[in-house]
C-alpha cells in the first residue's frame, strides 16, 4: 500500500512539474502583432523635451511642440533658452 501512495505521489508531482513548467513558457512569448509595415517619426517638444509622434505634434516656424501652451510659451520667451 505504501509503495502505491508513493508512486502516486511521484506521478502528481512529474505531472505538476510538467504542467507548471509548459504554461511558464508560453507567458515569456509575447503575443504577435499584425506588421503593417506602418511606422511613424517621433519628434520632441523644443520647450518642454517630450517625444511625442509627428502627427500628434504642432509645427511652427520648423520647430516641434507637444501642445499650443508650450508654443505659444516658447515664442514669448527669449531664443538663446531653445533646448538642444
Amino acid at each position: 500500500m505504501s509503495r502505491l501512495l508513493f508512486l502516486l505521489a511521484v506521478a502528481g508531482l512529474i505531472y505538476w512539474m510538467l504542467k507548471s513548467s509548459g504554461s511558464r513558457a508560453g507567458k515569456n512569448i509575447p503575443p504577435a502583432k499584425p506588421d503593417d509595415g506602418y511606422t511613424e517619426d517621433m519628434v520632441r517638444c523644443i520647450y518642454c523635451g517630450v517625444h511625442l509622434p509627428r502627427s500628434e505634434s504642432i509645427m511652427s516656424g520648423g520647430k516641434f511642440y507637444c501642445c499650443e501652451a508650450h508654443r505659444l510659451a516658447h515664442q514669448s520667451r527669449p531664443a538663446e533658452h531653445d533646448a538642444g
